[in-house]
């Protein structure tokens, strides 16, 4: 019992020798693991208490003060704000669970598996495919809630397209991101040791959620928001640049695994994944049309892959398999990856 505290005591620990100590690196690891068993069977986290519905009010209020001013720096203002009350706020929860360990290791958990969302990302897709069964209209319902376009007339075919796009788009967003900058810094604390280091390791995956929020808000080139959102989207762009580019060849590694077409969903990927507005969302997406050998549509957008067959609700539960091993595939190579330059450095 008293090595049990030791060890969990020098976790906490702000002095740089236990920073480096081999303590910190097994809690990078398993505080993902457990966060990501957290989402997965849990799920979302209420949404009164639900930190990007909390950021979500934040940018809401900075946007009221800053959208006034005709500047796309307008909105570095509202990042800017948004992020010190966050890292505020956060540090004082930090402050807080401190005072006891296994508060703080579950407040830590659940604050980390609330900057990723795998079951949600996967549970709506297969919400429209279910709903499908009850009527066409219902399918309607459910995939206005994830793309912007009008849903109303809408096809089985271009539903199912834009059930498949929002679904393999946010595989980046909603998970490779955050973790992939999650072990960048957690390699950052291990060597170059700072005071307050999981407070910061924290915060890293946190501010992506931000910048992420922030732009699924404010990144629009409407004429309201075309000012305010530019810096945000600029920067949502440079964040997701690199992961996005990772997540397409895990899908592409996927697609082989699941016997499906991983030679066409590499030859997509590079012909077409550029083709999309976003310089990000086409790597995932388009990846999976050649995965799938269909046809995703955005009228009047974007075309990615061939028509190679007529797309059909089961393409749903395809795209969802593919994601799920993409997402388990990157977990299992980032772990193995921070491992093994641990060992060598």
């Amino acid at each position: 019992m008293i090595e049990y505290n030791n060890l969990l005591n020098d976790i906490l620990l702000t002095k740089i020798s236990s920073i480096t100590s081999f303590n910190l690196f097994l809690f990078i690891i398993f505080a993902l693991l457990l966060s990501l068993t957290v989402d997965i069977i849990l799920g979302e986290l209420p949404t009164k208490i639900h930190p990007v519905v909390i950021i979500g009010s934040m940018i809401n209020f900075f946007k009221s003060k800053f959208i006034r001013f005709k500047n796309k720096l307008s909105g570095l203002f509202v990042i800017l704000g948004v992020c010190i009350v966050s890292s505020v706020i956060l540090y004082i929860i930090y402050l807080i669970s401190s005072i006891n360990l296994l508060l703080f290791i579950i407040i830590f958990i659940i604050l980390l598996s609330s900057t990723f969302s795998v079951k949600m990302l996967l549970q709506t897709a297969v919400d429209v495919k279910k709903a499908f069964d009850v009527s066409i209209d219902k399918a309607r319902q459910l995939v206005s809630y994830l793309v912007s376009r009008d849903t109303n007339e809408l096809t089985e075919s271009f539903i199912v397209s834009a059930t498949i796009e929002s679904l393999t788009e946010n595989i980046t967003d909603s998970y490779i991101a955050p973790v992939f900058y999650y072990f960048i810094f957690g390699l950052i604390i291990l060597y170059y040791p700072i005071n307050d280091n999981l407070y910061y390791l924290l915060l890293i995956p946190m501010f992506y959620r931000i910048s992420n929020t922030m732009d699924a808000m404010l990144g629009y080139k409407t004429e309201e928001l075309k000012n305010i959102g530019y810096v945000p989207a600029k920067i949502d762009d440079i964040l997701n640049y690199i992961p996005a580019r990772i997540a397409g060849l895990f899908v592409v590694v996927s697609a082989f695994l699941l016997n499906l077409d991983g030679k066409n969903a590499y030859k997509i990927m590079r012909r077409d994944a550029r083709k999309c507005p976003s310089p990000n969302s086409g790597f995932t997406m388009a990846t999976t049309a050649g995965a799938l050998n269909i046809q995703l549509i955005k009228k009047d957008t974007y075309i990615l892959g061939d028509d190679n067959k007529v797309i059909t609700k089961d393409d749903i539960s395809k795209a969802v398999n593919l994601s799920k091993l993409t997402i388990l595939l990157f977990t299992i190579t980032i772990i193995l990856l921070f491992t093994l330059i641990n060992v060598i450095l």
